[in-house]
């Protein structure tokens, strides 16, 4: 095994440890020299912090690394709820510190993510507007649909099209299901036809798409101004109308100052349902958001079609009690790649 990782597994095991305790930990036998240059390499690159000086020099891994590193969603999961050891309160040292000075995606899956802008592009360029209006529409339906099962929604993909299409509601569905479907078609379709209207991002901006979203639910409007817990997990958002404008600001600006656009997108992805704004909503509206951000740039918007409801909440719920980005970064490559396939 490369030595980087054995230190990464030897900290993670044992932190605060000096170097003369890891070249013995590990289970390959490296010299001090070179012990110290791959703990150098690895805190040149953020994932890990160095305290003290001298012999009183310790390792640990550093916030960094617990924001992308690899979780088996699996094993995480096979704990019951009460048993996860988990981050339980809104940590705003990530949009202080960590998220402004990470790179969220390796060099792999940046480049696999460039190869398929650049195929949207070229697809794109062979299009016809009316062939455009029809994808974009054929997006919609899909998104919509997917959006809304994620929260519950029991309406099938055809059911879906049927309503937005003919506003045929489907026996033995609830009105305020089919209202939801209606409610994220409109959101769409005004980011569509707006494509700049969201970017930069503000916090008023974001309330628009809420408002749009939970219109005729009996949701109200608005930051939220008291608790709200969340189903599955221990994990509580902040419950201070002031520190939720704070926080929903510091995620603006963190997203206005990136120069990625996915990596833009991925955050709005996350932090909207992370902070929880609203008292209701909140991942559709990240969703949304999300897809706007894309849209604005002339990036492919993702659907979501074939992300399995569950693995998707698995994933959000490790951002919140892990702060760790890494299943939902897969799922948005994912499910950005089945996009542009499918669409476009």
């Amino acid at each position: 095994m490369e030595l980087d990782k054995l230190i990464i597994a030897f900290l993670h095991r044992n932190p605060h440890s000096s170097s003369r305790e890891i070249q013995q930990g590990i289970s390959e036998k490296r010299s001090i020299a070179t012990v110290k240059r791959t703990l150098s390499k690895l805190a040149s690159e953020r994932l890990i912090t160095i305290t003290g000086k001298g012999r009183a020099t310790r390792y640990r891994l550093s916030p960094y690394y617990n924001l992308i590193r690899e979780f088996d969603l699996d094993d995480y999961y096979e704990k019951e709820i009460d048993e996860r050891i988990i981050i339980d309160r809104f940590n705003f040292s990530l949009l202080r510190d960590i998220l402004p000075a990470a790179v969220l995606f390796t060099e792999e899956e940046s480049a696999r993510l460039a190869r398929l802008h650049k195929e949207f592009e070229q697809n794109m360029s062979k299009l016809s507007e009316y062939e455009i209006r029809k994808e974009f529409e054929r997006l919609a339906i899909d998104l919509s649909w997917k959006s809304s099962q994620i929260e519950g929604n029991t309406y099938s993909l055809l059911e879906t099209e049927r309503l937005l299409r003919e506003k045929e509601t489907a026996a033995g569905k609830s009105k305020e299901e089919a209202i939801m479907l209606l409610n994220h078609k409109e959101a769409i379709d005004f980011i569509i036809e707006n494509p700049d209207y969201l970017f930069p991002l503000s916090v008023s901006k974001i309330e628009d798409i809420h408002s749009i979203l939970i219109r005729e639910l009996s949701v109200p409007r608005n930051i939220r101004r008291g608790k709200v817990g969340i189903s599955g997990t221990n994990y509580r958002p902040i419950d201070n109308e002031f520190q939720i404008q704070e926080a929903l600001s510091l995620a603006c600006n963190l997203i206005n100052r990136r120069e990625n656009v996915f990596e833009q997108a991925l955050l709005a992805l996350v932090l909207i349902s992370y902070i929880q704004p609203f008292v209701d909503g909140n991942k559709r509206t990240a969703r949304i958001v999300s897809n706007a951000i894309l849209i604005h740039h002339r990036y492919c918007p993702v659907s979501f079609r074939t992300v399995d409801s569950i693995e998707y909440k698995k994933a959000i719920l490790l951002f919140y009690e892990q702060n760790n980005i890494s299943a939902i970064k897969r799922i948005f490559i994912e499910q950005y790649a089945f996009a542009v396939k499918t669409y476009f």
